[in-house]
């Protein structure tokens, strides 16, 4: 070990609160290097004493900071201690990496004590032969929960529901009601309402707890019990789910199968981690990356990004033969291949613009077939005008420039046609690839960016060529 590693080991901190982040939020130095000499030193005490008792979050955020061979290292050394829903907290590949170097005997008996959903979560990313040799080692019911909850579709209300919930038939009193959940072993760590069923589990309704609490103990539950707040399919997809929970302010919601019977519970934790996950995403998306992670290695980085670049190598092309069109007007006057890449700019950027916004509200629901004829007629405003400002502005500056007046003339002219087509494709693309069930946020980039570079550069190059007759 180092010295200075082991002056660190020397005064390793006493007290347990201590707050692990810095002022930037991100883990302190100093806590890193600690942990990196305890690993080192194989010093159990220290790191179940300064690890294993922080929040899942914490241990999360501690295991993407450490290098990747000290991540296993972690993890054993903890033993018993480790919280395996800090790996809910964590990038896939680093759960993947973790996961699939411990054994299946610890990842049972550890998925045993996780709530439904976040055992979902870590289940889903394994093998189908090490998640059945797992799901074999788990208590019956368990089992029968974690596999039903597993068949649901990828990115549905099912797989993100918790299955431990409170239920109980209508004719019971609430004293009844109070005195099971005391007896009951297995609640949910955290809850806030009850559900009322049917003795075939159909969804009858619901009474918060505090209702529970102010009412007296010989009324019955049905007397008492409220609606269910728009329940949820198990088969409704996760991001809309999202949006129902936004728009009705829930904290919780009942989760449904086909028969309106009560499967499990989505909660309002797991809404924030949708979301997240929707909008990151997204972003990513927009960016031609798909689901690449900081953590994934070159490799894959590569992959995912290479067919992206290759698409955009093709419409660079369609790009540069526009401008091949009018190869002799460049030659004849300089001053055209000096502004075109302006004109270009300018478009895409004012594409990029629309485009964000409509993906992002496509996503999220502000954007229907009700109101985007609404819509479209702005952005095409949005664009005239911003084109009629910016050919002034750029008008005068070509002109001034070049000492042209007509050259400031045409690049005027270019520039509105190049703004207002791009505020169209900016909204256009995404709606129809939205229509035709494509994901917006995939493809929309690369073609925007083509339709306002071929528009920029044939718009500008020709009003010239035939303004200059060259």
């Amino acid at each position: 070990m180092t010295n200075d590693a082991e002056e660190l080991v020397r005064t390793r901190p006493e007290d347990d609160e201590a707050d692990i982040y810095d002022e930037n939020g991100n883990v302190r130095s100093d806590f890193l290097a600690l942990v990196g000499a305890a690993i080192a030193d194989r010093d159990t005490i220290f790191l179940r004493q300064h690890v294993a008792r922080l929040h899942e979050s914490e241990i999360g955020d501690l295991l993407e900071s450490i290098q990747p061979d000290q991540r296993l290292a972690l993890v054993r050394l903890l033993g018993d201690e480790f919280d395996m829903t800090a790996l809910t907290e964590v990038d896939e590949a680093i759960r993947r990496e973790i996961v699939d170097q411990m054994p299946n005997e610890q990842i049972a008996a550890a998925i045993g004590e996780l709530d439904s959903d976040d055992a979902v979560y870590i289940l889903e990313d394994l093998d189908k032969e090490d998640r059945e040799e797992i799901l074999a080692q788990l208590p019956f019911t368990e089992r029968v929960r974690l596999r039903r909850a597993l068949d649901y579709p990828e990115s549905s209300a099912g797989r993100r529901m918790q299955t431990e919930f409170v239920a109980v038939p209508p004719f019971w009193t609430v004293g009844q009601t109070i005195d099971y959940m005391r007896d009951e072993e297995n609640l949910p760590y955290s809850f806030s309402q009850i559900f009322v069923i049917d003795p075939t589990f159909k969804l009858l309704g619901a009474v918060d707890l505090d209702k529970i609490l102010r009412t007296k103990r010989q009324s019955k539950i049905e007397s008492i019990m409220r609606e269910t707040n728009h329940p949820i399919p198990a088969e409704m997809d996760q991001e809309e789910a999202a949006q129902l929970f936004e728009q009705y302010d829930l904290l919780s919601a009942a989760v449904v199968d086909e028969n309106e019977r009560l499967v499990g519970v989505l909660t309002i934790d797991d809404v924030v981690d949708v979301i997240h996950e929707e909008a990151d995403e997204d972003i990513k998306r927009l960016g031609g990356v798909g689901d690449e992670e900081l953590s994934d290695n070159v490799v894959s980085t590569v992959r995912s990004r290479f067919l992206w670049l290759l698409i955009n190598l093709g419409t660079a092309l369609l790009s540069a033969s526009v401008i091949g069109l009018f190869d002799d007007s460049i030659e004849k006057m300089i001053a055209l291949a000096v502004l075109m890449p302006i004109v270009a700019s300018m478009g895409g950027n004012a594409g990029t613009q629309t485009m964000t916004v409509t993906v992002r509200a496509l996503a999220t629901g502000d954007l229907d077939i009700y109101n985007a004829g609404r819509v479209i007629r702005r952005e095409a405003a949005v664009g005239i005008a911003n084109g009629a400002m910016f050919s002034v502005i750029m008008g005068a500056i070509a002109a001034t420039w070049f000492h042209d007046y007509q050259l400031g003339f045409v690049i005027g002219a270019a520039m509105i046609i190049n703004l207002f087509a791009a505020a169209l494709a900016g909204i256009l693309l995404p709606l129809l690839l939205h229509k035709f069930g494509a994901d917006p946020a995939i493809a929309s980039s690369v073609f925007v960016t083509t339709v306002t570079d071929c528009t920029g550069f044939f718009a500008f190059l020709g009003i010239a060529t035939w303004w200059f007759g060259i």
